[in-house]
C-alpha cells in the first residue's frame, strides 16, 4: 500500500526550456566558482557561462578536473579552490560526475566548518539525461575503489537549468545508457517502501515518456522531439527517487561499476529484468506488493495484466524488448568480463551492496545470498 502519511517537497527551481542556458545572466553576486570538465572547457561551454556570469555582474572562476566516478582528491582539489575565493555562486555544468562532485565539495566545506559556513547559491546544469542529480540530495562519491552514497538535503541545488540544447551532441550509447538508469531509477522509486501519490505520478510519467522515446532515439539520434523528452523525464525521475528512495538495482549497480569500472547506466540495465524479477517473486504463485506495483506499470504502458503475476512478467517482458530495441547486452558476460574475473568479485560487490545507502529503500530485504544469485544470473 502507498503510505497514508505523505510528504512531498523540493527546494530546486527548474527552468527547462531550449537557449535556457542564458538565464545564468540573472544570477546574483560577486564571485562565481564554476566546477566541471576538461570536455566542456575545450569545446566552450565554459567561456559561454562566464560571459553569462559577467553580464551579471559576477566575476568566475574555474575547476575543470572533475573526471568519471569522481573521487576523495577531486573533492580535496576543489575544496582548496573553493576555500580561497569563497565564492557566493556555484554552477556545476556536466553529467551526474561534475554535479555530484560539486556537492561533496561544499559538502566537505559544511562538514568541516558547521554552520560558519556560507554556502553558494547554487545551480546545475546537466548535460546528460540521466542521473537526476540536479534535483536530488545525493552525490556518488568513488573512495579507495568503492562508491560511496552521500545524502543530506543541504546538497540539493538552488536552480536546475534543463537546456536541452546542452545534450544535442551527446552519443547515442551514452544517452542510452543514461536513460536506462532514468528508467531504473524511475522503476525502483514506484515500488519503493517510501513510495506516495506524488512520486507515483513523476515514476509513471517518466516510465511512459522512456518506452515511447528511447526507441525513437536508437532510431534517429538526432530526433530533438524525443531528446527533449528524456532530459526532462531524468529530472522528474529524480525528484521521485529523491523522496521515494531507490533500491538494490542501485546498490548492486555502484558495486560492480566501482570495483569492474563498468558504465552506471549500462550496469543498472543488466541487472533490472533480474531485480524485477527478485523483488516481485516471480517464482512464487502468491502476489507480493512489490509485484503489483511492476502489475501496474504493466497496465500503464497497456500491456497484458489481467492478473499480478501475468502483468510483472509483462513488464520483465517489456524491459527485455527495450533493451533489445537499444542493442544492450543480455548480460555482463557480452562486455567481455572474463568469468572468473566476475566470479571473483562478486563476494566483495555483495558486501558493499548490503551496506549501500540505497539498500533499506528495496521492497524486499535481500540477503547476501539473495544478491549473490542475482549477479550470477545477470552474467
Amino acid at each position: 500500500m502507498i503510505k497514508i502519511n505523505q510528504k512531498f517537497s523540493f527546494k530546486t527551481k527548474i527552468i527547462c526550456n531550449p537557449g535556457s542556458l542564458k538565464e545564468l545572466k540573472n544570477l546574483q553576486g560577486r564571485t562565481a566558482l564554476i566546477i566541471s570538465d576538461k570536455v566542456l572547457e575545450e569545446i566552450g561551454y565554459i567561456e559561454t557561462i562566464k560571459g553569462y556570469l559577467s553580464e551579471a555582474g559576477i566575476t568566475s572562476h574555474v575547476f575543470t578536473d572533475v573526471r568519471p566516478d569522481p573521487d576523495t582528491k577531486v573533492l580535496a582539489d576543489g575544496l582548496k579552490i573553493l576555500q580561497q575565493i569563497q565564492p557566493d555562486v556555484l554552477v556545476a555544468m556536466g553529467g551526474g560526475s561534475a554535479i555530484d562532485a560539486a556537492k561533496g565539495i561544499f559538502y566537505s566545506a559544511y562538514q568541516m566548518m558547521g554552520d560558519t559556513f556560507q554556502k553558494p547559491y547554487f545551480t546545475a546544469i546537466p548535460t546528460t539525461s540521466g542521473t537526476g542529480s540536479e534535483v536530488t540530495d545525493f552525490s556518488v562519491i568513488t573512495a579507495e575503489g568503492d562508491k560511496i552514497v552521500l545524502v543530506d538535503e543541504y546538497m540539493a541545488p538552488d536552480l536546475a537549468i534543463l537546456d536541452s540544447d546542452c545534450v544535442a551532441s551527446v552519443p547515442r550509447k551514452v544517452v542510452i545508457d543514461t536513460g536506462m538508469d532514468v528508467l531504473t531509477h524511475a522503476t525502483e522509486a514506484y515500488v519503493a517502501n517510501d513510495a506516495t501519490d506524488f512520486t507515483d505520478a513523476l515514476a509513471e510519467k517518466t516510465i511512459r515518456l522512456l518506452f515511447e522515446n528511447l526507441p525513437l532515439i536508437a532510431e534517429d539520434i538526432g530526433n530533438e522531439h524525443a531528446r527533449d523528452h528524456v532530459h526532462n523525464a531524468s529530472c522528474m525521475a529524480g525528484l521521485a527517487f529523491n523522496q521515494a528512495g531507490l533500491g538494490i538495482n542501485h546498490s548492486l549497480a555502484h558495486a560492480i561499476g566501482g570495483t569492474l569500472h563498468l558504465p552506471h547506466g549500462r550496469c543498472n540495465a543488466l541487472l533490472l529484468e533480474e531485480v524485477i524479477a527478485f523483488n516481485g517473486d516471480l517464482e512464487k504463485s502468491a502476489a507480493n506488493r512489490a509485484a503489483k506495483r511492476y502489475s501496474k506499470l504493466a497496465e500503464l504502458l497497456g500491456l497484458p495484466a489481467r492478473t499480478v503475476r501475468e502483468g510483472l512478467v509483462s513488464y520483465i517482458d517489456a524491459v527485455k524488448k527495450l533493451k533489445k530495441q537499444l542493442n544492450i547486452e543480455s548480460g555482463f558476460a557480452e562486455l567481455g568480463i572474463e568469468e572468473e574475473v566476475y566470479q571473483t568479485a562478486i563476494e566483495k560487490m555483495v558486501e558493499a551492496a548490503m551496506l549501500d545507502r540505497c539498500t533499506p529503500a528495496n521492497p524486499i530485504k535481500p540477503t547476501k545470498e539473495e544478491l549473490t544469485m542475482i549477479y550470477k544470473k545477470a552474467y
